[in-house]
This record gives C-alpha cells, structure tokens and sequence, in this order.
C-alpha cells in the first residue's frame, strides 16, 4: 500500500512543477517595465468668456403708500346728529350724503329771513313811488329840497334793506344745506367717530370720518442724496446715460415679496433733503384698481437710475471670497493655466454680478469646477450652458452689493 500511494504523490506533483516553471519561464523572457507615479487626468471646468454689454441699473427703494385723496368729514354748523347715510368702509360718491343734522332750527331761520325780505320789498314800493314823485314836483319847485331829499333817502335805505334781507336769507339757506353732510369727495369711507343723536358742532375737533382716494394711489420712497450725486457725476462723466424717460416707469414690490402687476409713474423729486437722514422723497403714482395697496402698507420700488453702455457682467455664482473676505474670480489664462483676479463689485443684477474693476472683455472666467482647480494648475475649457430658467422681469431690480471694491 505504501508504494502505490508514492507513485500517485509523484504523478501529481510533477505537472504542477512543470507548469510553474513554464510560468516563470515565460514571465522571465518578456520585456521590463519600470515602475513610476500615475499619470493624473487634467481636470475641466466650465468658462465663459467676459464681453461688455448694455445693462440697466435700477435702484430697489423703501418706500409707503399713501392715499391720493384725503378728507376729514367736519360738521360746518352745530346740531344733533339724525341720521347716518352710508356703510362704514364702504365706497362713497363725492356730493353723497353722510350726516342729517337736525335742520328745524335752520329752517326757521331761513323763513324768517325770508319773511323780512317780503316785507323789506312791500316797503320799497311806497318809497320808490314817492320818490319818483317827488322828482317832478322839486323841478317845478312844489315842494322843498329837504323833503326831496328825504324821500331819496328813504328809497336807497329800503334798496339797502333788501339787498341786507337776501344776503341773510342767503346764508340761512347756506346753513340750511350744511345740516346735510355730504362727501367731500370720492373714495372709501372708514369708520365713523360719531354717532345718531350726538351733539356736533361747527369746526367740530375730532372729524365724524375720514375718506381716501384709493385709486390711483401715492408711493413714497426715500432716496440718498449721495447716492444721486454720484449718478449725475458718472453721467457727467459719460459712464452712464440715462435711460430715455424709461426711469419714469416704476415697479413695485410688495412687502410679501410679490411683485405688484402694475407700473407707476414717477411724478416727482423732492427739492428739500432731510438733514436727519440726508435723503429726499420720491413720489410715484400706481394705479390701484383692485385696493391692493392701503395707506401705511410697506413696499419696495424698483426705480431706473440710468444705463451703463459698457458693463461687465458675469454670474454669481463665479465669484467667491478670499480670506480678507475680497471678492475674487478664478480665469484661465492663456498658457491653459488658473489665475486668480481680486474684483471690484458694483451691484447684482439679477442673478449676475456687475464687475466695475479686475476683469477685461476676453477674459475666460471659470463658472463651474472651481472646487477642483487652484492658482497654476492646467485645466480643459469647456463652455458654461446655465440651464436655469430666467427670472421674471420683476425681480431684475439692481440693488447696491454688500461689498464694494
């Protein structure tokens, strides 16, 4: 049995012994290859090329609303309130009527002075026809001039107490009509601080109600005086123009962040800067056709200030901080290698910021892949496509940047 067993062992390991040497062989006979570091791949990143370009520049503003029209509802003689006519916050009609005061006083006075009128003219006849009389009897001397002159006398007094009678009966029947309190003019009412059956009285201190003209409606923002001083300067000086009128065209937004469907009108400046807060008043006029905006709401206009003819404007997302805390952009230069750029920053401009300093038209500017890359590293160009929808016009306002160089 022990030597069946040793010739199986040799019949099995001889083979394998032949086939590793073989192995080696072979292995041995081909050609050396010298070890050495990975050949590391040259990363991309995604460019755009710098070009200049017409930009709009506006100025987001805070701002309020105020009412177009407004009209403190004053009792303008004295009595006890009737009646009340309307439907507090409602809209009212200008001539519509408000208040009833009692008018039976008032209306006594107005017959009584028209009674005094009536006879004020029953007296006259008498006079004028003694007086004209009298004129004929003085030529012919029938009677003295002193009872001439005094019928002449009496005729102009009676004249006199009749023009006396209708000037009362005049504002008897003035008063009368102010016991009806009308709407001085149209809008929306709000609540009343009066009362059915309270005593009021002329110049009355505390008004019955308010109206405000709501459509079209006021916005005012505040605008600094240096900042309009530095606009005209670099209008002067040909880096910017103005925009043709379109500055008169407003957009507004709301204090929610929504944009407000309709434009306003700029109508004016004010000539006077505060000289607490050195700024100065921009009045805008929006229509309001829903009452969309109130007196005292809080909003946001996005005025045009002008147009830069030769603007650099490049992504947001291409310009990040050093650690003083400069905003800088990675470029590529034109050995293909990175190089850094510190940036002057005016304002954003929708998602883009608006470069004043540190970059050229034909500069490559790295927009993606910048995590990837440093200063003298090699890099492959590929164009940047932003696939991002644009945004809404609305929300295009240009507003001051928080780092300026």
């Amino acid at each position: 049995m022990g030597s069946i067993d040793g010739k199986i062992n040799l019949k099995l390991i001889l083979p394998a012994l032949a086939a590793a040497c073989l192995i080696i062989f072979l292995s041995g006979c081909g050609p050396r290859k010298t070890a050495g570091p990975p050949v590391a791949d040259v990363p991309e990143v995604s460019v755009i090329t710098v070009k200049t370009e017409e930009a709009v520049l506006t100025a987001e503003l805070p701002g309020r609303a105020t009412a177009f029209l407004v009209a403190e509802v004053r009792p303008q003689v004295g009595g006890i309130i009737q009646k009340r006519l309307f439907v507090e916050g409602a809209e009212v009609k200008g001539g519509e009527l408000l208040y009833q005061i009692d008018p039976s006083l008032y209306q006594a006075t107005y017959d009584r002075t028209k009674a005094e009128l009536d006879k004020s003219e029953a007296k006259i006849i008498s006079a004028k026809s003694k007086y004209e009389r009298y004129k004929v009897l003085i030529e012919s001397k029938a009677i003295s001039q002193q009872d001439f002159d005094n019928s002449k006398s009496d005729f102009y007094t009676a004249e006199a107490d009749i023009h006396a009678c209708k000037a009362a009966m005049e504002t008897a029947r003035i008063n009368l009509e102010y016991t009806k309190i009308v709407a001085p003019i149209s809008g929306r009412i709000g609540k009343s601080d009066i009362t059915v059956g309270a005593l009021v009285m002329a110049n009355h201190a505390m008004s019955l109600a308010t109206i405000q003209q709501l459509d079209p409606i006021y916005v005012d923002v505040t605008q600094s005086s240096t900042t309009l001083l530095r606009l005209k300067q670099e209008i002067s000086s040909g880096l910017m123009k103005r925009s043709n009128g379109e500055e008169a065209r407003v957009k507004l937004i709301l204090d929610n962040g929504t944009p407000y469907p309709l434009e306003g009108i700029l109508q004016f400046r004010d000539v006077t800067v505060d000289r607490s807060t050195g700024s100065f008043i921009l009045r805008i006029v929006f229509p309001n056709p829903d009452n969309v905006l109130l007196p005292g709401m809080f909003v946001r206009a996005v005025v045009g200030i002008g147009i830069k003819e030769h603007a650099i404007l490049i992504p947001q997302q291409a310009v990040s901080r050093n650690q003083k805390g400069e905003p800088v952009a990675l470029i590529v230069d034109a050995t293909g290698k990175v190089g850094q750029r510190i940036l002057g920053i005016d304002r954003a401009i929708s998602d883009k910021w608006l470069v004043s300093t540190g970059l050229a038209p034909g500069d490559r500017v790295i927009v993606e892949g910048m995590q990837k890359v440093r200063s003298g590293v090699e890099v492959k160009e590929v164009p940047f496509v932003d696939a991002r929808k644009p945004e809404p016009d609305s929300t295009n306002a240009a507003r001051p940047a928080a780092a300026t160089k």
